[in-house]
Formats: C-alpha cells, structure tokens, sequence
C-alpha cells in the first residue's frame, strides 16, 4: 500500500480513492499513454508521452530535444504523471448526475534523467515488449545514434493514488420516476485490423492477431503436397498473379479481381469477416515450392453445434489435379474433426459446378439437398446450391480414403 500524502489525499468522494499498490500497477500496465505534468520558469505544462513501468519505477519516453527532459538534468525535475483508463460513460435522468466509469493513477515525484545506456535500453525494449509482446525479438533494435537522441526520465512510484468509479447510474430517489432513459454505455479501447505498410511481404505475426476461440484459430497447417497459413494482406500480389484465370473464378461467388489491388480488397473482407467471427481463412501454398497457389476458409463456425462449413476455396489451375486441393481438404478436416471436436462439416457450391460436386463428393460427403434461389451470382441471377456434410462417424473411413487418395497424386514439379 502507498501511504497517502498532502498532494495524494482526496478532498471530495473519498469512496473512490485508494492507495493499493496491485491496482496502480494494472492501471499503468494496461494503459498505453499518460499525461506528464511540469513547470518550467514558472509556468505550467503538460505532455502527453509514453511511459512503461519496471517494477516500482514508472519510466517515461521522449526526445533529447525536449524540455522536461532538458530540466530533469542534474538534481532531477519534480513531475506529476496521470493516467486514466475510461471504462464508460453513465447517462443520468439528470444532466447533474451523468459521469463515466473510470480508473485512474496519479503519482507525484522527482524524475531523473536516465544515463545509464543498459538501463536505457531495458526501457526501452520494456516499452516495445508492451506494445507487443515478442515484439522486441521481431525488430531492430536502437543504433547508437538513435539511443542518444532519446531521453528516458525514471520516476519512484512512491507518492501514488488510484481513483476510480464503477457501476451504474446514482440519480436522487426524486429523479427515478422522470421518463428519460438511464444507463451506462460501455467503453473499451480495441485493436483494429493489422495495416501493413507498403513493401511488407510478410504475414501480420501471430502477436498482433487477436486472441480468439480456437475455432477461429488459423492455424498453420501442412503436409508434403501443401501449407495452409493464415491469409493475409502481404498475399496479395501471389494470390492474384496464381489465380487470374477465368476458369478459376468461373462459378464462385465473386467476380474475377481487375488486379492485385482488388484482389486486396477480397482478402480485406475475409479478414474483416474472421474478426467478426464469421470465417477463417488460410491462403494454400506449395509445399515443394513454396508458391501462394491458392486460397480457402471455414466459415459458419459454430463451436456450440460443434459444426463448420469448408470454402471460399479458390486454387490456380497449374495446380489443379496435383495433391494440393486433396491434402488441404485433408488438413482442415482433420483440423475440425480431431482437433476442434467438430460432428459435422458442411461444403456449398453452385449447382451448375459439376466439377466442384463431384471433387466433394470424392471427399466422402454425402449430398443432403439444394437450397434453392441461396445466393446471388456476380451476374445478378440466383444461385441454386447443392450442400453436403460429413459427420464425425463418417470421418474414419474418408480419412482413410483420402490418404490412399494422396499416395496415388500426382507430384508438383519443382
């Protein structure tokens, strides 16, 4: 516990202060940034920057250039930090008593200049760990020269409140009969999509993909003939120049990409659609060459019937008839069946794609039916879809089966 002070005690709604220590450190762990507050020649300011905390010290970015850090040479610069993490704004029936929920950390001190480079450095390699952890092993670290131009202040977590409001709505008993709503709106600070910057040409790391039900896992999967790796925007140029063929988009559902750029745009929605939970998706790569030849996905998860659906599959023709389609079918069943727990698996596919039908049914799925007038076509008819299912006690003898299958295919060149 912090023992309380003049400058940490509070004058107003005591109930929401406190001095414990496990709760500071989760407030400035979970945050990314703070408010650094300062007076230079008397007069007041406050930066924001970003701070990390190693143990019971809070430590705080910036330039050499910068005048906190310019001050805190020599006998070191008194400083306020506040951080605050806002949990959710509170809607009152009257304007008085709307508020938010919130966690906050206020510490006071005297910040020191870092000069020591070891310790700069375990700063600074904290700093990036929680941005990401793993993060540090997958960067550059600083030169020299970038080390010098940046300044490090450390300051004792001695003087430190935390203050913090939860729960709901607290209007005067003479309020609760007025006919307005009253509540609270939740908020929390979340990861949008990975943007890769341009000449990236590797996949998002696993780090920086959010953590989600297995069912929604892309794992990497593969075999002798094929790789199944999750799909990514640093595909794009592969998957388009592997499968620009008119054939290859014949009977799906979206119309063959102009250029890369569009088919960027498909992969962007099948991104979009895994983080809504709707489909994971692998782009399909070559074993033996390494080449992106092709892509597929589950889709209709639905880990509480224990089912799935396979598809969103489009493969390059050179690599039709090898054992490419063969084996990652193989890989996502066993995926499904042994992996997830799954009873069923679902395919869908145009009712005028013979080709397609009589691929699945060589997977060992049985036909159940057309759903009919399901889907429009890029064209603007209506699709009649012919659906099959494999169920977990069909799974053994088609396992079986598409391994004796795989034995028999055809090698790709090298």
């Amino acid at each position: 516990m912090y023992a309380p002070t003049d400058r940490t005690t509070a004058s107003r709604s005591r109930e929401r202060m406190s001095y414990d220590e496990a709760a500071a450190h989760a407030v400035l762990d979970e945050a990314y940034d703070c408010a650094l507050g300062f007076t230079v020649d008397g007069e007041p300011r406050v930066l924001p920057t970003l701070h990390v905390r190693v143990g019971d010290t809070l430590y705080l970015h910036g330039s050499t250039g910068s005048r906190p850090l310019l001050a805190a040479r020599g006998d070191g610069l008194p400083i306020c930090v506040a951080v605050t993490l806002l949990d959710g704004l509170v809607y009152g029936r009257s304007q008085f008593h709307h508020s938010a929920n919130y966690r906050s950390v206020v510490a006071h001190g005297t910040a020191r200049l870092v000069t020591d480079e070891r310790e700069k450095l375990r700063m600074l390699t904290a700093l990036v760990e929680k941005a990401a952890p793993g993060r540090s092993a997958d960067s550059r670290p600083p030169s020299r020269r970038e080390l010098a131009e940046t300044a490090v202040l450390a300051l004792p977590l001695r003087e430190v409140s935390v203050r913090a409001r939860s729960g709901g709505v607290r209007d005067a008993e003479t309020d609760l009969t007025l006919p307005h709503w009253a509540g609270v709106v939740p908020l929390r600070l979340t990861a949008g999509l990975p943007e890769p910057d341009a000449g990236v040409g590797v996949p998002v790391p696993a780090y920086l993909r959010p953590q989600t039900s297995p069912w929604l896992d892309p794992a990497v999967l593969g075999g002798e003939h094929v790789l199944l790796e999750p799909l990514d925007l640093a595909h794009a140029d592969e998957l388009h120049a592997a499968t620009a063929d008119p054939e290859v988009w014949r009977h799906l559902g979206s119309p063959l990409p102009a250029d890369a750029a569009a088919t960027a745009e498909q992969i962007a929605t099948a991104l979009a659609a895994h983080r809504r939970g709707e489909r994971v998706p692998w782009v399909q790569r070559c074993a033996v060459t390494g080449a992106v030849v092709g892509t597929t996905s589950f889709y209709e998860v639905d880990p509480e019937r224990r089912a799935v659906a396979i598809g969103y599959t489009w493969l390059g023709r050179p690599w039709w008839r090898t054992g490419i389609n063969t084996e990652a079918k193989l890989l996502l069943l066993t995926r499904a069946f042994e992996e997830l727990g799954a009873v069923r698996v679902v395919w869908h596919t145009d009712i005028r794609n013979e080709r397609s039908q009589r691929a699945i049914e060589r997977l060992g799925a049985s036909r159940e039916g057309v759903l009919r007038r399901h889907r429009l076509r890029p064209d603007g008819s209506w699709r009649d879809t012919a659906q099959y299912s494999m169920t977990v006690d069909e799974w053994p003898n088609a396992q079986v089966t598409l391994r004796e299958r795989l034995r028999r295919a055809a090698p790709v060149a090298p």
